[in-house]
């Protein structure tokens, strides 16, 4: 299988193609692919799904992908990699995190808000412009637009299991899930008390029905999640130890070094240092 690697923070290609190469890749990067025009199959992981203009697709480092060609394609593709990442905000960074933590690695488009189809579409060509002028400022443009590219993407996983209160058309467990995954930095919101007057459940048995969805207590599922979303801004920011612990409520940098320990077996600065090795 062919590993490709990325050299650059960031990088696009247009690529206009009557055959794609049936070659399955893994990559060593992020990758978004909008398509323009065309049709085809798009396969991830062996799972098959047609493509159509005007879908967007995102390809993980882990995913195996590609694409079958059955009318002439105008692709275009956004990969970027951890170096691209840690030069943005943490606000921005939280942003992502719908994206590495909750996307289902299926094939298929990922926008599920019509209005975003166009306006992405828009922001796609207004990229490809934007590279072929030589416009001052150009790069600040460029990564003002893919930053907006992204944030759509994310905006429109967050919406592919919305949440809504208990009982509700989704699985339980996906609603619990979901909510948690929105309230991450709400520690107020993830109290036994909060939860079970959203899920309508008695305060005494919310525990126990997390538990019993979810196969973890509320602590145990909050903080896993806190430890990888740490874990995301150890590989992929400039974050201090210190900004850590203020963004994620830890009383002080023992207490964070403690518990990551205990769920990696490493102390936030090593694992920092292993990842990047």
């Amino acid at each position: 299988m062919e590993i490709r690697n990325l050299y650059h923070p960031f990088e696009l290609q247009f690529l206009e193609v009557s055959a794609y190469e049936a070659k399955e890749r893994r990559n060593t990067f992020f990758e978004m692919v909008f398509v323009l025009e065309g049709k085809g199959t798009q396969i991830i992981n062996d799972h098959r799904l047609p493509y159509a203009c005007d879908k967007l697709f995102l390809i993980f480092p882990q995913d195996t992908h590609s694409f079958e060609v059955t009318e002439k394609t105008k692709f275009f593709f956004i990969r970027f990699h951890d170096s691209y990442l840690k030069t943005q905000s943490s606000n921005w960074i939280q942003k992502l995190e719908f994206i590495f933590h909750n996307h289902n690695h299926l094939p298929g488009c990922i926008l599920k808000t019509v209005t975003d189809k166009p306006l992405l579409r828009a922001m796609i060509e207004a990229l490809i412009r934007e590279e072929n002028s030589n416009f001052p400022q150009q790069q600040e443009v460029i990564k003002q637009i893919l930053n907006t590219i992204i944030t759509i993407a994310a905006r429109n996983i967050s919406l592919m299991v919305p949440f809504t209160p208990y009982p509700s058309n989704t699985e339980p467990s996906l609603d619990l899930l979901n909510y948690v995954h929105q309230n991450i930095y709400r520690p107020e919101a993830l109290k036994a008390a909060k939860m079970a007057l959203v899920f309508h459940v008695s305060p005494t048995y919310i525990s126990e029905y997390f538990k019993t969805k979810t196969g973890q207590s509320i602590q145990q599922y909050v903080m896993a999640y806190k430890i990888k979303l740490i874990e995301t801004r150890l590989k992929f920011t400039n974050m201090q130890i210190n900004e850590i612990v203020y963004e994620f409520g830890f009383s002080d940098a023992s207490h964070l070094n403690r518990l990551f320990k205990k769920y990696t077996g490493l102390n936030p600065s090593d694992f920092k240092k292993q990842f990047r090795n």
